[in-house]
């Protein structure tokens, strides 16, 4: 009888002891788990180099500190960044203002909304024949961009430097045809933005997104005429709809919307580009 006892009470023992490492071994089991939740986030977002990729790349450190490491995938155009952002190729694109994804979303059927404005792009004309627009001859060749929210814009930036006057009620989106007054006969041509700065060579004057300007070392400074800085342009971090409140993409609106980043636009473009926070 005793040595039945005393074999239920190793027996027991073995059996507490191997509970004990048991539980002991779900406690480390456990923490991979818990370092997994703490694991960063990819976020992939979609940008044009100059200044967007840039901007992106001088707040990418501050950012993995925080958990979210940031891929900057290039692009130069207006049209696949939205297209790949749609398709969930990309989580967010930065790279264009709020006309121009609005106008884009009623075109192509999609569902991206801004998550925050970041800066302003003033638009300007320039030129390689001329240092003043009064010197422009009659009949001078203007290129502007292609796409409806940007050559309605450039249109405006000619009005607003008095070289032409649009028809009351244009729209944002304003082509050629909505031109009332035209008195030094400009001939109007529409091309691809990013081909705008190589148009200088065969063109009078050219109507220039900034970014686009900076990317083919053109000095902003040198331009003859730039939008005023009260412009509704706003460059804006794009998301699809319901992505606002992730808290990666919040992550990044904070670090755009940063101290750091107005120092680093006013350093790194001189009153090129203008922080819209």
């Amino acid at each position: 009888m005793k040595k039945s006892l005393k074999w239920i009470a190793a027996a027991s023992a073995a059996l507490l002891a191997a509970g004990l490492l048991t539980a002991c071994g779900s406690s480390e089991k456990a923490a991979p788990a818990d370092k997994k939740a703490d694991k960063a986030v990819t976020l992939k977002v979609g940008a044009t180099p100059v200044p967007h990729g840039e901007i992106l790349s001088a707040v990418k450190d501050d950012l993995a500190k925080e958990g979210v490491n940031i891929e900057i995938v290039e692009f130069n155009d207006y049209v696949q960044p939205n297209l790949a952002l749609n398709d969930k190729e990309l989580d967010a694109n930065y790279f264009q203002h709020k006309p121009y994804l609005d106008e884009f979303c009623k075109d192509r059927g999609v569902d991206l909304v801004s998550a925050a404005g970041i800066h302003l792009e003033p638009m300007s004309i320039f030129s390689a024949k001329y240092t003043d627009l009064k010197d422009l001859p009659d009949g001078a060749h203007v290129a502007i961009p292609n796409d409806p929210t940007n050559g309605g814009r450039a249109l405006l930036v000619l009005q607003s430097a008095g070289l032409l006057k649009l028809r009351d009620g244009a729209p944002i989106t304003a082509t050629p045809q909505d031109i009332a007054e035209n008195p030094k006969n400009l001939q109007i041509s529409e091309l691809e933005a990013p081909q705008l700065p190589r148009s200088l060579e065969d063109t009078d004057i050219a109507v220039i997104n900034i970014n686009f300007a900076l990317q083919a070392n053109l000095d902003p400074n040198k331009a003859l005429y730039t939008e005023s800085k009260d412009s509704p342009y706003v460059n804006i971090v794009a998301v699809r709809k319901g992505d606002e409140n992730r808290p990666e993409i919040q992550k990044l609106v904070k670090a755009l919307e940063s101290q750091k980043v107005k120092d680093f636009l006013a350093e790194k473009y001189k009153g090129a580009i203008i922080a819209a926070f």
